[in-house]
């Protein structure tokens, strides 16, 4: 059995963008290690980005160039969403410069604190 000939290459993204997430989340919330943290939200921003391409994609559509090819009365049901696209694009940018900066906070705590575990970092303020 086929699996893609079966279902939409864009619910298979879908879904595969939504159980990235469920991971993540699992995955954040349940260490208590500070890169495991980072993974985790570096991890559910690509699950992210799976779904907002998966959302954008037409089944069997086609690069939104309107020409000749593609009326344009037909565009909107031929056409695949340019904009989901444009916007994982810039999110991709911007998740690796929050994941640099959260690295570099890392990087600090560890020289500072010599550790990386929460448990360990709270302080009490009385």
């Amino acid at each position: 059995m086929n699996l893609v000939n079966n279902y939409p290459i864009s619910l298979i993204v879908l879904c595969s963008g939504f159980a990235l997430i469920i991971i993540s989340l699992w995955g954040m919330l349940s260490r208590r290690h500070l890169i495991r943290i980072i993974l985790g939200f570096s991890l559910m921003d690509t699950g992210i980005h799976m779904i907002m391409i998966s959302i954008g994609y037409i089944t069997g559509g086609t690069a939104p160039i309107l020409n000749d090819a593609v009326a344009l009365k037909d565009a909107t049901k031929l056409v695949v969403d340019p904009v989901p696209s444009a916007l994982v694009l810039t999110s991709i940018v911007i998740g690796l410069g929050v994941t640099a900066i959260m690295l570099a906070y890392v990087v600090r705590i560890r020289k500072t604190h010599n550790t990386l575990m929460i448990d360990e970092l709270t302080e009490s303020k009385w």
